[in-house]
């Protein structure tokens, strides 16, 4: 099934494992609530993310590859995420899959939520 949003999902997901936080910054609101998997809780705005990644990169090293889309009833975008976490050594943390849950606003994205995948 196509979305229309799937080009802006994938534009976010090439830059952050680019780490081209702008170019990921392009496809959200000003005001996006994102989830922070890494720490728990949410954050609000571009700045924020910014400062939560770069302090994140200094720690772990994630890679995300989108392997899945599916439109849910209430209009969220679904995108099961293949991820990959290692630190700095290049241990691995984790490898697996979960869902990271979108909404969108003006073409862009307004809110991230993160879900686990039931195996």
């Amino acid at each position: 099934m196509s979305n229309q949003f799937e080009p802006i999902i994938e534009k976010a997901y090439n830059a952050f494992n680019e780490r081209n936080i702008a170019n990921c910054l392009s496809t959200m609101q000003d005001d996006v609530q994102w989830s922070k998997a890494w720490e728990g809780g949410y954050i609000s705005g571009h700045d924020e993310i910014r400062e939560y990644w770069t302090r994140q990169w200094t720690e772990i090293n994630p890679k995300v590859l989108p392997v899945g889309f599916d439109e849910r009833e209430n209009g969220s975008l679904e995108v099961k995420v293949r991820q990959t976490v290692k630190d700095l050594q290049g241990n691995l943390m984790f490898d697996g899959f979960v869902k990271h849950i979108y909404t969108f606003q003006d073409g862009l994205i307004k809110t991230m939520d993160i879900e686990l995948v039931e195996n």
